[in-house]
């Protein structure tokens, strides 16, 4: 399985580090129409086993530094997007439909800097780990309403088997938006996730259609470890 080393790029155009922990992810199939107009151009839908899945990914960011230097209040925080899978031109990545941050000045560099669609909004994490069970979830308020998701999961984090689906949905290392961009990073251990839950008010915060993909039941669930990464400039 890939591995992303260190200064295989030029580390004078790093413009983020930070630790991405505790993913906890639920996937859903959709129809591949819904995802046509999110497409950047020269990118095509990755699919898993002929179908098109649309992820909401829930996370933490911590000890973030921009430009190498930590900002103040804005060094740990959590993130909830919504994303599905690419092939591009310097290969596989992602595409984001919508990211969720408590952090305004962080949506407000993400939206400038990446072109990618942010927003800001209260949110907070929770993690337990009792008798070989973990769970995460992930709440957040929006238009007056509270979502929350949670994944669940048994024993000890693993690494990832080349081909699996987690590997699809984990292996990715770029973003392709309004920029192109490299997110370098381990491969990273996951659990036997076992269990997913959510309420998601999904036509608000992502637009029509998805509130009833996202109130179906989702096709997996899945929960990672998660490293420290590096985040390169956009192109």
């Amino acid at each position: 399985m890939a591995t992303i080393l260190k200064n295989e790029m030029n580390p004078r155009r790093v413009f983020l580090t930070a630790e991405w922990r505790d993913l906890a992810v639920l996937n859903f199939e959709i129809d591949p129409s819904m995802l046509r107009s999110f497409l950047p151009a020269r990118t095509e839908l990755d699919l898993w086993k002929g179908k098109a899945l649309v992820s909401l990914v829930g996370f933490r960011f911590l000890n973030t530094r921009v430009l190498g230097l930590r900002v103040p209040f804005h060094a740990d925080f959590d993130e909830v997007n919504l994303r599905f899978s690419v092939q591009g031109p310097q290969g596989r990545g992602v595409v984001f439909i919508k990211e969720l941050v408590p952090k305004r000045a962080v949506a407000f560099i993400a939206r400038t800097v990446y072109g990618e669609r942010y927003a800001a909004g209260p949110m907070s994490h929770r993690k337990e780990s009792i008798s070989g069970r973990t769970s995460v979830s992930y709440a957040w308020h929006w238009r007056g309403v509270e979502n929350f998701f949670e994944v669940t999961a048994q024993g000890d984090p693993e690494p990832m088997r080349e081909g699996s689906a987690e590997a699809f949905i984990f292996e990715h290392y770029w973003g392709y938006g309004r920029k192109t961009y490299r997110v370098e990073h381990p491969s990273w251990r996951v659990w036997r996730a076992t269990a997913g839950k959510k309420r998601i008010n999904g036509d608000a915060l992502y637009g029509a259609g998805f509130g009833a993909i996202l109130a179906g039941p989702p096709v997996s669930c899945m929960l990672a470890e998660g490293s420290e990464v590096s985040v390169f400039r956009g192109e």
